[in-house]
């Protein structure tokens, strides 16, 4: 593992798949949707261990299937224009190997798709019953739009040495979109850090993920955050929701003092996003909690936000959906 260790470059420049031609006008109404798709392999009967459960891996390569075709279902309903997924594998000891990646390239072929990896790891040696083994994973964006570049962008805060040789290597994605006005919509798939003990790993991130806003945003462009932020999002809260169980350890609250002048949060406070692992899914036991969403420049009018409650049943998260437009 040390002599393999992912070691990604600070910026990586991603190629863009089946880029599409098409513009992007300042009138018309624009839907992204975030989605953790759990690597197709956290379904309703799943728990995991690190989270205090016991399974390491998905329940079978069947399952992994029925997921995979479900999560294409899912975003087949919602019919977004841009999609920010995370916990993509490409080749995966806990998916039974199936590219997830390509299931949703080949399904969605009026979309540009790019791939950042954030988890590269020959053989993950835990738990000892049953190991994670080998992982290729990564985040997905997918547009109908016109993408002229996008880039990896390596986020600070590491776990201990021999702790980070099994963990995620966390990045942020951004790709652009040139604009009618000269302007760029600058769009940032993120998944932030889960399991670092008092959230200082997530602070470092949170700083280098606002300085980068705040310079996009200076610059003039139009700018969305997106995605799983492992974190309770701002106007929302956990209490909302049936519960049994005591609040998580790992779920701490976005700071107070992260905040972004001329940005606005677009989150859905009715709909969880996300459920807790250390059990599979029973309605009105798992905590429930509202940790994905979108942190949106205000040259931007959101018309929509709004969360689909499908019960977990594919993975445990929900997806989130915004529409807007470019003032």
């Amino acid at each position: 593992m040390i002599i393999t260790d992912y070691k990604p470059k600070s910026e990586v420049n991603i190629v863009n798949e089946n880029n599409q031609s098409n513009k992007i006008n300042k009138n018309e109404e624009i839907s992204l949707t975030t989605f953790n798709t759990g690597y197709c392999g956290t379904d309703k009967d799943v728990d995991f261990f690190m989270d205090g459960g016991t399974m390491s891996r998905a329940i079978s390569k069947e399952r992994v299937n029925e997921n995979v075709n479900g999560i294409i279902n899912i975003m087949d309903k919602l019919n977004s224009d841009i999609y920010f997924l995370q916990e993509v594998d490409k080749s995966a000891t806990r998916s039974f190997k199936v590219n997830q990646y390509e299931a949703y390239q080949n399904k969605f072929k009026e979309y540009g798709c790019m791939f950042a990896i954030n988890y590269k790891v020959p053989w993950v040696p835990v738990p000892l019953s049953k190991p994670h083994g080998k992982v290729l994973a990564g985040i997905t964006t997918m547009s109908k739009y016109n993408v002229a570049n996008t880039v990896r962008y390596d986020l600070p805060g590491k776990e201990n040495f021999i702790h980070q040789l099994a963990d995620l290597d966390r990045c942020m994605m951004v790709s652009r979109i040139s604009v009618e006005d000269e302007r760029e919509l600058v769009l940032i798939n993120a998944h932030l850090s889960a399991y670092d003990k008092g959230g200082k790993i997530r602070v470092q991130q949170l700083g280098f993920v606002k300085e980068f806003l705040n310079k996009e945003y200076k610059k003039g462009n139009y700018v969305i955050l997106g995605g799983d932020f492992n974190q309770q999002l701002p106007g929302t809260d956990y209490n909302l929701f049936k519960t049994t169980q005591e609040k998580p350890g790992w779920l701490q609250d976005i700071p107070k003092d992260f905040n972004l002048k001329g940005f606005n949060w677009a989150v859905d406070k009715e709909v969880p996003t996300c459920r807790t692992l250390d059990i599979s899914y029973k309605e009105g036991e798992n905590l429930l909690s509202v940790i994905d969403g979108f942190l949106v420049s205000d040259n931007i009018e959101i018309s929509k936000v709004k969360g689909s409650n499908f019960n977990f049943k594919y993975t445990d998260h929900n997806p989130v959906t915004i529409r807007f437009k470019l003032k």
